[in-house]
């Protein structure tokens, strides 16, 4: 009996991965060091990935929109990026969904130049300004537009630079390239520490979030064309399953735990402040990996505020989102 059993192990345990359509997957990413792309990170070093079947290679572009771009142009499979670009794509008529959700707050903060500071009253006075963001189109430039149309200014009436992400932004401020950056963590928060920049507005967290878009905004999350979805499910499944062991991983993670997972060229030669960071944006990540209607909605319409192409009644948002893998990864790694 006992040989039957295991024989009968022996068969399952490929049979699980072999159902896989495709074990070789191509995720591309804009800015991976940055703590928005923290579960990222962790799934592949904590090889959760490998555990569900997959071989996963991440390609790291300057932005949102490159790693889009990849995607677009076939040489990715998927994109680890903000949700909001499933719903810029189905505006140009290309269908993008969102399957995981890892960000449940953007964790972008705008902030100016100290020597700026002063003269800052309103979102009207970044007029003119050379602003910083990931990558033109990105996240980063959505929030700066959502900004400079509270304050009455069009996305043309300030210069928007491309830095990247990480250390290339402290560059950026430090050698005056940009007035104002647009970006994320751990960047962000060193440069503030240091006294370089004040923060405008931050969505590090829900509440900073609700503030500033008036509701929940998702943010990093992984997508695909909804071709690739139909036609992979059960590979979707497995890049699901790691996510959101990731994220349950990191509910319970200490932060000392959450630095040795992390690699060393991140924590941009201070980890003390990269924890610091880390505290700041630790409650603006997913803990389930599930979207919510509500955030769908908001984001639309912080869009449409300043996209006049993106029109809230042509946009089908059920489409641009799934929570169906999410929901039977919990039911794998869900706490009892």
């Amino acid at each position: 009996m006992k040989n039957i059993l295991f024989a009968l192990l022996l068969v399952a345990a490929p049979a699980a991965h072999a159902q896989l359509e495709k074990t070789d997957v191509h995720i591309a990413v804009g800015g991976k060091s940055a703590l928005y792309y923290l579960p990222l990170v962790l799934t592949e070093r904590l090889n959760y990935f490998k555990d569900e079947g997959l071989n996963v290679r991440i390609s790291d572009f300057a932005g949102g929109t490159r790693s889009l771009e990849a995607v677009v142009g076939g040489s990715a499979d998927v994109v680890a990026g903000a949700y909001e670009h499933t719903i810029n794509m189905q505006s140009r008529k290309q269908s993008f969904q969102a399957f995981v959700l890892a960000g449940a707050a953007p964790q972008i903060s705008v902030a100016i130049s100290s020597k700026l500071a002063g003269k800052y009253k309103s979102p009207k006075d970044l007029k003119g300004l050379k602003i910083g963001v990931s990558a033109p189109g990105s996240s980063t430039n959505m929030v700066i537009n959502y900004v400079l149309a509270q304050g009455g200014l069009k996305p043309t009436d300030v210069a928007i630079i491309g830095v990247g992400a990480g250390a290339s932004v402290i560059a950026a401020i430090d050698q005056g390239r940009v007035d104002v950056i647009s970006q994320t963590d751990p960047a962000v928060t060193m440069l503030e520490r240091d006294g370089k920049v004040k923060l405008i507005a931050e969505t590090r967290t829900p509440e900073g979030t609700a503030k500033l878009f008036g509701g929940p905004m998702p943010a990093a999350s992984l997508y695909a064309p909804l071709e690739f979805i139909r036609k992979n499910p059960h590979t979707v499944q497995a890049l699901t399953n790691a996510t959101v062991r990731t994220l349950r991983w990191m509910q319970d993670a200490t932060p000392q735990q959450i630095l040795a997972t992390v690699p060393e060229e991140y924590l941009l030669g201070n980890k003390a402040m990269y924890l610091y960071a880390y505290n700041n944006v630790k409650t603006a990540y997913s803990k389930d990996g599930y979207f919510s209607e509500a955030g769908a909605r908001t984001t639309l319409k912080a869009l449409a505020s300043f996209n006049p192409n993106i029109k809230p009644a042509e946009i089908n948002l059920a489409q641009t989102y799934t929570n169906e893998f999410v929901k039977k990864a919990n039911a794998k790694y869900g706490k009892k």
